[in-house]
């Protein structure tokens, strides 16, 4: 092919301290859009580093302007060609060192290692001559080809390449080191660091394996040579290979690997693929670190203004405010109200309130709290499932799962709105704050919808695990009783013209202490349905703060002030999905109290 037919190549570099970074900067910027070049400049306060390419002659120019600065004089160039153009577009970039290195003390523009050509290397390996060949690139690019016999340092990014010295065998400190990558950069800092580390012979490959390539061919060398382009790589003749990049995972293929099946354009290769199983796992991974990373300190612990609005109902028309705040039960008592009041934080319309004031249907009273801190929650969550419409996660306790009371920000559903924004998560059905295992919330409005409808038409199959105080006296046994609809001194109560509510029970362990391990399957769906019928059946729930033993029912309890771990655990949910009528079960793992 004709030369002015190609595309020109050229790799370029010079460690040399720059300081006019942004001027200069703009003044290539310029000059490469005019001259229609393309490939990227990095300049940085240590040098500049250039792969470029465009048609033989403005790039020269190019090269020619930039060799008027004297700081360019004697700049490294390497060239190759191409029928066609390796790069998209034009780019130049400031970064704090053109080879990301990170070790003090190690600079090139003033200090560099002895140098060895391509062709000392090469009669040094004919000669037999004892040294240590060592590549200092990546992992990924010593698999495309390497000298005979040399020695990968073992890293993925340079900058790790310090550590990995560390590794290297101490005979090597007396013998002789010859260092080499592609185009001899790396090594300016590579060879030097080596020396301060203790390796007493050490050498530099000039110009790298494409200067060797250019000057010597192939000869000691295996394969080809990674190049940070479109081409890949290039043989010995500096010409380009056959070879491919992964979009996905940056790995080479061959023209094989292209045809494997699980080769996808720009979405996997051999390397990267994963099944539907693995890409679960790995999208699950992720979330429980993202989830730990975000309760570390919970975003509750910190002090924050927040306004919870209570909203008056026609059943509290006409009482007073201090009537109003006993009737709905909130989490404080009298004598805490009565402190936000004469703190002038309780407000409606804007305006303070006293006690006497009356309420009327369809009244917002704010509770405006300057610096609000939440009660801790636990954060032993995990996740088990997850797709485009649902996430599953086996919930720990105690958290609430959405806002209300003290909390708002340690909550279930805050939490997750955080790891998966801008998507809101949406609950199809509620767990209580002391009850763990398996939960189910919708990432979309049409999810949540679909689900809902699931649920309403008994497409819910739950299992529970619940540890009771006593034993029963059957395997197997139902409770009906109806709960009232509306809750009574702020919790559910048994009510014979409440809410019709059925739960089945069956006993799996007794346990020699006199407690008992049931499963539930509760068939309807009612707030605190399995705690109340098993307290109604005279079986209260281990470590319930509200249906006690001897018939008793206590005040609703704060999350916050449970200690005692509860013994309700939703250990199994399944149902048919909504579009494929597939079969879905999710298994949260039985806890310690259900394990004896």
């Amino acid at each position: 092919m004709n030369e002015s037919k190609r595309i020109l190549n050229i790799a370029a570099y010079k460690f040399v301290e720059i300081e006019d970074l942004a001027e200069l900067r703009e003044k290539l910027r310029a000059k490469g859009g005019q001259l229609k070049l393309k490939g990227s400049i990095l300049l940085s306060p240590e040098g500049i580093n250039m792969f470029l390419a465009g048609e033989p002659e403005p790039l020269r120019q190019l090269l020619d302007d930039l060799a008027i600065d004297a700081r360019f004089e004697g700049l490294e160039i390497k060239e190759s060609w191409t029928p066609h153009q390796p790069f998209r577009r034009f780019l130049v970039k400031l970064k704090t060192e053109i080879i990301a290195f990170g070790v003090d003390g190690i600079s090139p523009s003033k200090y560099t290692s002895p140098r060895i050509s391509a062709t000392e290397l090469q009669s040094w390996l004919q000669e037999g001559r004892p040294l240590k060949l060592l590549d200092v690139r990546n992992d990924y690019e010593i698999e495309v080809g390497t000298f005979r016999g040399a020695a990968p340092v073992g890293v993925n990014h340079f900058r790790d390449f310090p550590e990995a010295v560390e590794q290297l065998p101490d005979e090597w400190k007396q013998q002789p080191v010859v260092t080499f990558c592609t185009g001899g950069i790396r090594c300016e800092k590579a060879a030097p660091l080596l020396e301060k580390m203790g390796f007493e012979q050490v050498y530099q490959l000039d110009g790298g394996i494409l200067k060797y390539f250019e000057e010597v061919g192939g000869e000691y060398y295996d394969g080809e040579c990674f190049v940070f382009d479109q081409r890949v790589s290039v043989d010995p003749t500096l010409e380009p290979t056959d070879k491919s990049l992964c979009f996905a995972c940056q790995a080479v293929l061959t023209p094989e690997d292209t045809q494997d099946e699980r080769y996808i354009p720009e979405v996997s290769c051999r390397h990267c693929y994963k099944n539907d199983t693995e890409q679960l796992n790995e999208t699950l991974k992720a979330r429980q670190k993202a989830w730990a990373e975000l309760t570390v300190e919970l975003p509750g612990a910190l002090p924050y203004e927040h306004e919870r609005p209570l909203r008056v109902s026609e059943r509290f028309s006409g009482l007073s405010i201090a009537q109003f705040l006993e009737a709905v039960k909130t989490h404080l008592s009298a004598a805490e109200w009565q402190s936000v009041i004469d703190a002038g934080q309780l407000r409606r319309r804007g305006e303070v309130v006293y006690c006497n004031d009356l309420v009327r249907t369809g009244d917002i009273l704010v509770h405006h709290q300057p610096a609000h801190i939440e009660p801790p929650v636990g954060t032993d969550l995990s996740f088990l499932y997850e797709d485009e419409n649902w996430i599953v996660v086996n919930k720990s306790a105690p958290l609430p799962a959405h806002p209300g009371g003290r909390f708002c920000r340690n909550t279930l559903t805050y939490l997750l709105d955080k790891i998966y924004h801008p998507q809101r998560t949406r609950l199809v059905h509620r767990l209580d704050a002391s009850t763990t295992g398996v939960m189910i919330l919708a990432r979309h409005r049409k999810a949540a919808a679909e689900l809902q409808r699931t649920i309403e038409g008994g497409g819910f199959e739950k299992t529970y695990l619940v540890r009771t105080q006593v034993q029963p006296e059957k395997e197997e046994f139902f409770c009906d009783v109806a709960i009232s609809k509306d809750p009574v001194d702020g919790v559910r109560q048994p009510d014979p013209k409440g809410l019709p509510a059925e739960t089945r029970f069956k006993v799996i362990r007794r346990l020699e202490d006199g407690s008992a391990i049931l499963e539930a399957y509760p068939i309807t769906g009612r707030t605190n349905q399995i705690r109340l019928h098993a307290w109604a059946l005279g079986l209260p729930v281990m470590g319930d703060p509200i249906y006690k033993n001897e018939k008793r029912v206590r005040d609703a309890a704060d999350p916050a002030t449970v200690h005692e771990t509860l013994g309700l655990h939703a250990w199994k949910l399944a149902f048919a999905h909504p579009t494929t009528e597939q079969r879905m079960e999710f298994v949260a793992p039985m806890p310690s109290w259900a394990t004896l």
